[in-house]
C-alpha cells in the first residue's frame, strides 16, 4: 500500500500537477486581493495550461527522440494532450485582451524550449535569462490573466502586485537552482553557478524585504496580511537556509512549490477572523 502511494505521489509531481496547483493558488490570491469573483474558467484554464506547458518543456525532447517509453510517461503524455484540448476550448471563452496576453506567454513558453535556429539556442539555454522569463510568465499568468479577464484596468496597484509576484517567483526559482546546481549544465550559468550557493542565499534574504515591502505600496488594507506575509517570509527564509545540492528532489518539487499554496491557505484562515 505504501509503495502504491509513493508511486501515485511521484506521478502527481512528475505530471506537474503540484506546480499547477501552486499557480492556481496564486490565481485565487489574485481574486482575493483584486476583489474579483471566483472565475472557474480562468482557474481551470491556468491549471491545465501550467501542467501541460511544464510537461511539454520537461518531456517533449525525450518523447521526440525515444518512441518507446515507460507506461507512467504515457499517462503523462495522455494527460497533457487532454489538458491541451481543454485549454484550447476554454481559450475561445476568454475575452480578447486575455487571449492576446495568453498568446504572448504561450510564445515565451515555446521559445523557452524550442531553439530559434541552429546557431541561436532556446531561452532556457541563454545564460542568465531563464529565471527572469519564468518569473515574468508566472507573474503574468497568475495575476494579469485573471485581472484582464475580469475587465479590470491595469493601474499602478496592479504594477505593484506584479512586482511582488515577480519577486516571489524569482526567490522560489533561486531555491530550485541551489538544489539543482549539480544537475544543471555549466553553460546555463545559473545564479548559484555564477556567485555560489552562499551568495545566492544572501540574495534571497535581500529579496525577501522587497517582497514584504511591496505590500505597503498596494492599495487597500487587508486585515492580518502584514502578519501573513511576514510568516511567509520566515518560511521562505527557513527553506532557503536548509536547501543544498544534496537535498532530495521532493524538498523543492513538493515543499518549496507548496509555499504559494500555504500562502493562500493562510489568507483563507485569517480572512475568517
Amino acid at each position: 500500500m505504501l509503495a502504491l502511494l509513493k508511486k501515485i505521489f511521484a506521478w502527481y509531481l512528475n505530471a506537474s500537477l503540484h506546480v499547477a496547483l501552486a499557480t492556481s493558488a496564486l490565481v485565487q490570491i489574485t481574486f482575493y486581493f483584486s476583489n474579483i469573483p471566483f472565475d472557474l474558467l480562468i482557474t481551470v484554464f491556468i491549471f491545465c495550461g501550467t501542467s501541460a506547458s511544464y510537461n511539454i518543456i520537461k518531456y517533449l525532447p525525450y518523447v521526440a527522440i525515444h518512441r518507446q517509453y515507460k507506461s507512467s510517461l504515457k499517462g503523462i503524455v495522455l494527460l497533457t494532450l487532454v489538458f491541451l484540448i481543454v485549454c484550447t476550448v476554454l481559450f475561445c471563452y476568454l475575452n480578447f485582451k486575455t487571449q492576446l496576453a495568453t498568446i504572448l506567454f504561450a510564445v515565451l513558453s515555446i521559445m523557452y524550449v524550442i531553439p530559434f535556429s541552429k546557431s541561436l539556442p532556446n531561452l532556457r539555454n541563454l545564460a542568465g535569462i531563464k529565471i527572469y522569463i519564468v518569473s515574468v510568465c508566472w507573474a503574468g499568468v497568475t495575476l494579469l490573466l485573471p485581472v484582464l479577464n475580469a475587465n479590470m484596468q491595469l493601474d499602478i496597484d496592479i504594477a505593484y502586485k506584479f512586482m511582488q509576484r515577480f519577486v516571489l517567483t524569482l526567490i522560489l526559482i533561486l531555491i530550485f537552482e541551489i538544489r539543482d546546481i549539480k544537475n544543471d549544465e555549466s553553460q546555463l550559468k545559473t545564479v548559484p553557478q555564477l556567485i555560489g550557493i552562499k551568495n545566492t542565499k544572501r540574495a534571497i534574504y535581500c529579496l525577501l524585504p522587497i517582497f514584504y515591502g511591496l505590500e505597503f505600496l498596494k492599495e487597500g488594507f487587508y486585515q492580518n496580511q502584514y502578519y501573513i506575509n511576514l510568516l511567509l517570509c520566515i518560511l521562505i527564509a527557513i527553506a532557503t537556509k536548509y536547501v543544498h545540492a544534496n537535498r532530495s528532489k521532493y524538498y523543492t518539487y513538493f515543499w518549496v512549490e507548496s509555499l504559494p499554496i500555504v500562502w493562500y491557505a493562510l489568507i483563507l484562515m485569517c480572512s475568517k477572523f
